[in-house]
């Protein structure tokens, strides 16, 4: 499937790529890697995005007294820091694929949490009974699963949550993937100099690897015809490129 959805148009299908983005790479060093870790969450910090997603993520286990929460592809921790910050009772489960993100993240003030677990895993293959969450969240990472991947989390994060909350890019219009560069100055201006020109690298690949609402969709419905799929306005300045979508199984 296209990452612009079934019916995408030609010039659409042809403004994605397999490219990988640095942090996907086995060839490249975990210090570049963590340079954009490290770009991402300074942006994040300085546009209080962490905030806003952590009290999306709680208004949607609203009716949870005791939240549990796994959150997939974490890298710095920060969405999972501030979740347990906010709510005096959640306990979270913080992850990523990258062993060395989730070592960084155990070894800090988050990994030592009364409330907070530390693990590696694998989004497409999530290694947890049936219903161990209450919620599973992804934020700004979806993307970089291609199609059969994503397939793959969505199924195992509404296996293993009662809800799945993805924040991500939204795809944006052929004409639209033009505007990175205009959105890129004040990005800029806001990193630490050795970070920008990773952060870049994989900002531009990631805006070609998003999915669609259309793509959401048809992602869902292929796990379960019967998936509700709940679109939420998106938080923060990013909310006209961002989608923030809500799975969960029929009961």
């Amino acid at each position: 499937m296209p990452r612009g959805g079934p019916i995408a148009s030609w010039l659409d299908r042809r403004l994605q790529t397999n490219a990988l983005e640095f942090l996907d790479r086995d060839d490249v060093s975990d210090e570049l890697k963590q340079r954009v870790i490290t770009g991402l969450d300074v942006i994040g910090t300085r546009l209080k995005q962490h905030e806003k997603n952590a009290r999306t993520a709680l208004g949607v286990v609203a009716d949870v007294p005791e939240p549990r929460i796994l959150e997939l592809g974490a890298g710095h921790g920060k969405l999972s820091a501030k979740i347990v910050e906010y709510h005096r009772t959640a306990t979270v489960t913080v992850s990523d694929v990258d062993p060395t993100s989730v070592a960084n993240i155990a070894a800090g003030e988050l990994g030592n949490h009364p409330r907070v677990t530390t693990q590696v895993v694998d989004a497409s293959a999530i290694d947890a009974p049936d219903n161990s969450y209450d919620l599973v969240v992804f934020a700004m990472s979806f993307h970089h699963l291609p199609p059969a991947a994503a397939f793959k989390a969505i199924a195992e994060a509404t296996r293993v949550g009662k809800r799945f909350l993805v924040i991500d890019l939204k795809r944006q219009s052929a004409w639209a993937q033009l505007l990175p560069p205009v959105y890129a100055g004040p990005m800029i201006a806001m990193m630490p100099l050795r970070t920008v020109w990773p952060v870049m690298h994989d900002g531009f690949i990631s805006g070609l690897r998003a999915y669609s609402p259309a793509a959401f969709k048809a992602l869902g419905r292929a796990v379960d015809p019967q998936m509700r799929i709940e679109f939420l306005p998106s938080p923060g300045l990013f909310g006209s490129i961002s989608a923030t979508v809500v799975y969960s199984r029929p009961a």
